[in-house]
């Protein structure tokens, strides 16, 4: 189906521009995965992403998630509550000491628990630690209601906005294949 899509570009061009978000989420870790993993990059995508039209890498085989997660820019820190896989960011290192939030948000079902802010301040940090210029990301329309306004919240600045009409899947393609 055709659809209008907005996409919302973010940027943060030092780390004294953070407004950071604390938690008091009992048993809430953030931890890197540190051992490059096809099965927890397609987990994490799908898990997370599958509500929200996530759907380019939504088909993609085994072979092309493994390539994705041996690649050396890419830094991925997962939260779990509780022993739990909550949610993740994933953080890719470009030229001239950019950094893009590649991927980030909560499983459905820990969304509304107050984790988005806390998750985004990490993942801000985390970008500064890796020597960062420039921290950015984009969101679009057919993401989460409560992403843009998280980014911004956290001190981000919005750069550019563009609208297109996208050929987009009729629905987005959820958690897993089936379900």
């Amino acid at each position: 189906m055709r659809a209008v899509v907005t996409t919302y570009y973010l940027e943060m061009r030092s780390p004294d521009a953070l407004r950071p978000r604390r938690t008091r989420a009992e048993g809430l870790q953030i931890i890197k995965a540190e051992i490059p993993s096809a099965e927890l990059q397609h987990f994490l995508y799908r898990s997370v992403g599958g509500d929200w039209y996530w759907y380019e890498k939504a088909n993609w085989t085994y072979q092309q998630w493994l390539e994705y997660a041996q690649n050396s820019s890419l830094h991925t820190w997962v939260a779990y509550l509780k022993g739990t896989p909550a949610g993740y960011f994933q953080l890719e290192v470009q030229p001239e000491q950019s950094v893009e939030i590649a991927y980030f948000g909560l499983l459905k079902q820990f969304s509304g628990m107050g984790l988005g802010g806390y998750l985004l301040t990490c993942a801000l940090e985390e970008a500064w630690r890796l020597r960062a210029k420039r921290v950015w990301v984009h969101t679009c329309s057919l993401d989460s209601p409560a992403a843009l306004a998280n980014y911004q919240a956290r001190g981000m600045q919005l750069y550019k906005i563009e609208t297109a009409s996208l050929e987009i899947p009729d629905r987005p393609p959820g958690s897993w294949h089936g379900a």
